[in-house]
């Protein structure tokens, strides 16, 4: 791509000496990318040879050396050193090696989790109120008390829905005190009504919740997650198509909201399988980085409280710090908290919070598996939250995004065809930007030491860590500036 007029790095971003003065949380950080093969380099293609004998390797993006990687650099097997920003799709929170969660992970605590893994449903250990309460819980978004721990993000979405779907039926039965009827047990047993009722959960396009029975059911982002896999029959309502910048194109914005509000709550009203609950993500990460205004999720929660249907937030991938504050949906000032709020990545731990007791099923062993998660998990999770409050990477995030934001709104001024709708703005470092060549800007950013990441057919998405700061920062906008202009 040709350039308009190259920027100056040097005077536009800080420079090396100003990097090397800020404070940060890695001391044995690098102080820059290194790249010394081709790419993938001769231990690399190697590696992956014999990896392919035993398991699919058709999505690999590279083989990682994670001894030697650390804090927001990432090592292949060929002693090439890259900025990850991509940081495992969005679920490393605080650095490779971070030496906090090192000794979490060796505790004696953390020994009984790992090898007398408790059925937690059935044997939880003696501490695993403690574990909570100093963890998971303590972390809880406002307005929740409860959680219900699970083993993934999809699994997150899957019990939410369970959840959702137990808790409409009780409340057409008259409440949890009633009984299910002979009726009920004999038709659930051959999947028929009314024991398995025909309700559902509504989810919009281009969203994503996950690749499992019913969270890929409500999964809208590309053909290739849902091919061959049979689903549920339940509705996809529009997710707001906006126009950037924001600020230009407020008036058209509003109004393409608010077509799909209304378009919302008319599926609701109408949908032939009944809506038991709405599941949403604040940003439609796997489909594009797709973006609305609190306005948006406002409308939203007011639709689901008149139309009594819960109100899920999947936060599997904006959660835990990403957007400049601990929970995405704390940017919305709900007016009510939301029914449930699902989570892993950077929590690398998952379930969903939730706060009405009736959540709960009337029956042992409704909402139910072995595992029921994992205390290893939630011992990590702790020790992650613990890193998270000691070191404000919260505000740090929010700082650093706005920063990166405003080195990106340059280079995009500058080169208006290689960054297109830039958006992110006051979502920490959740940023994301259209690229006519992006497929071709991925792999080549590797050559230049960046590990990044996309998202949809063209947005280039930044997941960066917690631990991101502003030197970093700079190097990646000088790297972009080097590639776009190359």
């Amino acid at each position: 791509m040709r350039p308009v007029a190259r920027i100056n790095a040097s005077r536009l971003f800080s420079t090396a000496a100003t990097r090397r003065a800020a404070q940060p949380f890695f001391a044995q950080e690098p102080s820059a990318p290194s790249v010394q093969t081709a790419i993938p380099g001769p231990k690399n293609q190697a590696a992956a040879k014999d990896l392919l004998e035993v398991f699919d390797i058709r999505s690999l993006n590279l083989l990682a050396d994670y001894e030697k990687s650390i804090g927001n650099y990432i090592v292949d097997l060929d002693g090439n050193t890259y900025l990850d920003v991509y940081a495992q799709i969005a679920s490393i929170p605080v650095g490779y090696n971070n030496p906090h969660l090192a000794a979490a992970a060796t505790s004696p605590e953390m020994v009984r989790a790992l090898i007398d893994r408790p059925a937690l449903g059935n044997f939880p250990s003696a501490d695993w109120s403690h574990i909570l309460r100093t963890g998971l819980l303590k972390a809880a978004p406002k307005g929740m008390n409860q959680v219900f721990t699970a083993l993934a993000g999809s699994d997150a979405n899957e019990t939410a829905y369970k959840a959702a779907f137990m808790y409409r039926r009780q409340q057409e039965r008259g409440g949890s005190e009633v009984d299910f009827t002979e009726e009920e047990m004999q038709s659930v047993m051959v999947n028929q009504g009314p024991g398995s009722p025909q309700m559902s959960v509504l989810s919009f396009k281009s969203g994503f919740h996950g690749r499992l029975f019913g969270s890929l059911s409500t999964t809208r982002s590309k053909p290739i997650h849902k091919l061959d896999i049979p689903a549920f029959d339940w509705p996809a309502a529009p997710f707001p198509s906006l126009k950037y910048p924001l600020e230009e194109h407020a008036k058209e914005n509003a109004e393409e909201e608010q077509r799909c509000l209304q378009e919302t709550e008319r599926i609701i009203k109408e949908f032939h399988n009944p809506v038991a609950a709405v599941v949403v993500e604040p940003i439609q990460s796997e489909g594009g980085d797709n973006h609305a205004s609190p306005a948006f999720f406002q409308g939203l929660r007011d639709i689901t409280k008149r139309n009594n249907v819960l109100f899920i937030v999947d936060e599997v991938q904006t959660g835990v710090g990403a957007t400049g504050k601990l929970w995405a949906h704390d940017h919305w000032n709900l007016s009510t908290p939301p029914d449930m709020v699902t989570f892993s990545k950077k929590a690398q731990a998952a379930g969903y919070y939730y706060n009405n007791p009736a959540l709960r099923p009337n029956k042992p062993y409704r909402q139910f598996n072995t595992w029921l998660g994992d205390p290893a998990r939630a011992i990590l999770f702790r020790a992650i939250y613990e890193e998270i409050q000691s070191k404000n990477l919260v505000e740090n995030t929010a700082l650093t995004g706005d920063y990166l934001y405003n080195g990106l709104e340059t280079l995009a001024k500058k080169y208006p065809q290689a960054i297109q709708n830039l958006r992110g703005k006051g979502q920490g470092t959740f940023i994301a930007w259209d690229s006519p060549n992006r497929d071709e800007f991925l792999a080549k950013a590797k050559t230049v030491g960046v590990n990044i990441g996309g998202s949809g057919v063209s947005a280039v998405r930044l997941r960066p860590m917690l631990i991101f700061q502003k030197h970093h920062a700079d190097l990646l906008l000088e790297k972009l500036e080097t590639l776009i202009s190359a």
